[in-house]
């Protein structure tokens, strides 16, 4: 009988790294904080380091302090992929060994695309060498900056090797993930990346999400996936326009992306995450209150 590759379901924070700006230590208690309502909220995993996590503009040393302590706190209550994705092979490789020490249920790798564009075999080579030094699933990250004219047919390769299970498929064309999802006989495991588009995935074949505002609406997130497994898709609906409206005023406060404004709101919320990764802004008092007063007005309590 075939084994499944269909490891991981549900809703997934990219959670956030609290760290101190002066020493690059991570913030032990607001990681363990933070997860832990997370967890209440009934998410099923956490994904570390990645995009929302600033994982490829962090030192090494302290992603790897995150990781680990992401898994003793998840540790017998949600499962923790790790993004080892970095500006450069050897740390990518660095952290997979890591990875492979600590007691990650998965990896995950966005490829090297901050400077470079790569064909598909050069794509297909990346994840080649990062499965064959290690036993554990990973999981490719898919964003539009990796130029892929045909991402369904370089899936399907990847899919044959041992290790890949499947695809953080970031990436705004449904159209294209329902040809992913195709890929392998459906034999794959496809996790929802965009936040504000989390239904048209789940309704497209996507086995769960992970994404940033689930860090600061864990309980809405959860709400929308339960309904839509429970066929109440006009709760569903309801949920992700609510969410929507939250992910707008986020990205409106960050200028660019929502991470930096989510870094605040969850300070807001009494989880010091501290700054986004310099030279992102720092917020004052007046952007944190005019923050507040709008997320308020949507629902978000503080």
């Amino acid at each position: 009988m075939e084994t499944s590759n269909i490891k991981f379901k549900g809703v997934m924070p990219a959670l956030v790294t609290p760290f101190d700006a002066n020493n690059g230590n991570v913030m032990e208690a607001s990681v363990r904080g933070l997860m832990n309502w997370h967890m209440s909220a009934g998410m099923t995993g956490f994904y570390t380091c990645g995009t929302t996590g600033e994982g490829p503009s962090l030192q090494l040393r302290t992603r790897m302090q995150m990781a680990e302590i992401a898994v003793d706190q998840a540790k017998g209550k949600a499962v923790v992929i790790n993004h080892i994705g970095a500006a450069n092979m050897m740390d990518a490789l660095e952290l997979t060994h890591h990875s492979n020490t600590i007691g990650v249920d998965a990896i995950s790798s966005l490829a090297p695309t901050y400077s470079f564009k790569y064909t598909d075999d050069e794509l297909f080579e990346y994840y080649r060498v990062i499965a064959s030094e290690t036993d554990l699933p990973v999981l490719v990250y898919a964003t539009a900056a990796i130029n892929v004219a045909n991402f369904p047919r370089l899936m399907a390769r990847l899919m044959g090797i041992p290790n890949i299970i499947g695809v953080k498929f970031t990436i705004r064309d449904y159209y294209e993930m329902g040809k992913t999802k195709d890929v392998n006989n459906g034999n794959i495991n496809i996790i929802n990346g965009p936040d504000e588009t989390l239904l048209c995935g789940l309704a497209m074949g996507a086995d769960g999400g992970i994404g940033t505002t689930y860090n600061l609406m864990p309980e809405w997130f959860v709400a929308l996936y339960d309904a839509f497994i429970a066929k109440d898709f006009e709760t569903a609906k309801t949920y992700q326009y609510r969410i929507n409206r939250v992910i707008d005023a986020l990205i409106k406060h960050s200028a660019n992306g929502a991470i930096k404004a989510t870094k605040a709101a969850l300070a807001l919320k009494g989880f010091d995450c501290g700054q986004a990764v310099f030279p992102a802004k720092t917020y004052s008092q007046a952007d944190m209150s005019a923050l507040k007063v709008e997320l308020e007005k949507l629902g978000i309590e503080f």
